[in-house]
């Protein structure tokens, strides 16, 4: 039998923090050989029946400069398997920069293979967006002119629910209303959420002061911050997809979603903006209410005006790759863009990015990123624009 390591050279697995989750399998010896085995974690949740899992995020202390192999074990019982072709981990040494590292799936286990460069690394399925950088932003946000941070709740877990709103309740100015975060794991939708803060209130951005002063801005940077702090990829606290609620939330079981939608009644509603994450095409791209029996030609036409002016002002989205034209069904009308459509008759869409790379302009360093995710947020403001200068015409006439 080879002689065992000191304890203090085994690499040890831990995600005892905000957005950690992981399983692990490996016993100390299987360590010590440089093999480390995992099982990704179903969502931590209060309901028994929620069997969502693909969110990861660890760390791994110890073993620097040998040789690493670390199996997923689980992956092919994941809730998107397919998310997995093409894919790499990403990692981090200071939780700032993040880079892919060589990854494979086979026979069902998704396998990462490097020699780490440093003695402790974070590694998840994609970038963090954590909940100090939330409350962060909504600070940032706070001390800017014309910006009001609404309390809209509490969470189940008691997190607070943050609207932040730019523009004052008055005039004949366009409501706009962006949602991030319904799914907890998708988390470049913060990432894209931040770019479009930063622009918006970005005083010498003339794109900007227009928007500010013909528009009032309804932004909810995360929608489930008990499943973003838990760890989860789909599920809030309760086990509910919030995204399956908008028909009939409730207060038990879709608290986040209920307040966000009486705020809504109240406000009523102009463009509407559902950010989320794919994990299996490498695109980004939106999906619209085309199917809802209701939709009118003018939302059509403003679907494609937006559309076109997303294409001139960032090269990262595209029209071709997407999802199929679905066939109405009342079920439609539980997704969060189908029923804002459907209620308030407006442009109402799902953006969504990658979890792997964009295959259109491909980076292997980073593959999509936060930081990719800030810049198209920031872009969004032109389609926007156009949209806001296109309903104006349509109301003069």
């Amino acid at each position: 039998m080879p002689d065992l390591l000191p304890e203090s050279a085994i690499p040890r697995v831990s995600c005892g923090f905000d957005s950690g989750a992981i399983e692990t399998l490996s016993n100390a010896q299987s360590l010590v050989t440089g093999q480390i085995d995992l099982a990704i974690r179903r969502d931590s949740t209060s309901d028994p029946g929620c069997d969502f899992r693909q969110w990861f995020h660890f760390r791994v202390q110890g073993g620097r400069g040998k040789a690493r192999t670390i199996r997923l074990t689980n992956a092919s019982s994941c809730t998107y398997p397919g998310g997995w072709e093409g894919y790499q981990v990403l990692a981090s040494h200071d939780r700032v920069h993040w880079t892919r590292l060589p990854t494979r799936y086979e026979q069902g286990v998704l396998v990462i293979e490097h020699v780490p460069s440093h003695d402790s690394l974070w590694y998840a399925y994609f970038e963090p967006y954590s909940w100090e950088r939330h409350m962060a932003l909504i600070g940032r946000a706070a001390s800017a002119p014309g910006v009001t941070i609404e309390d809209l709740g509490r969470t189940p877990d008691g997190h607070d629910l943050d609207l932040v709103r730019v523009g004052e309740e008055h005039g004949a100015r366009h409501r706009i209303w962006v949602i991030a975060r319904q799914h907890p794991g998708e988390s470049m939708a913060e990432w894209f959420v931040e770019g479009l803060l930063e622009r918006l209130l970005d005083h010498d951005d003339a794109l900007a002061r227009q928007m500010r002063d013909e528009a009032v801005f309804y932004i909810v940077p995360n929608m489930n911050p008990d499943g973003s702090v838990r760890g989860n990829l789909r599920a809030n606290a309760a086990g509910a997809n919030l995204n399956r609620e908008w028909m009939a939330p409730s207060v038990t079981r879709s608290p986040e979603v209920l307040a966000v939608r009486t705020r809504m009644e109240q406000t009523g509603v102009d463009l509407f903006l559902d950010v989320h994450g794919d994990e299996a095409l490498p695109y980004v791209f939106i999906a619209g209410s085309e199917m809802l029996p209701g939709f009118t030609p003018e939302q059509a036409r403003l679907q494609q005006l937006f559309c076109e002016r997303f294409v001139e002002a960032s090269p990262d989205f595209q029209t071709r790759h997407g999802y199929g034209a679905g066939k109405y069904s009342a079920e439609s009308l539980r997704l969060a863009s189908k029923w804002v459509g459907h209620t308030f008759g407006c442009l109402s869409l799902t953006l969504e990015m990658p979890f792997k790379d964009n295959a259109n302009l491909p980076d292997p360093q980073t593959g999509w990123s936060g930081v990719r995710s800030r810049k198209l947020g920031a872009a969004v403001l032109a389609p926007m624009r156009a949209v806001c200068l296109a309903r104006r015409a349509a109301d003069r006439d």
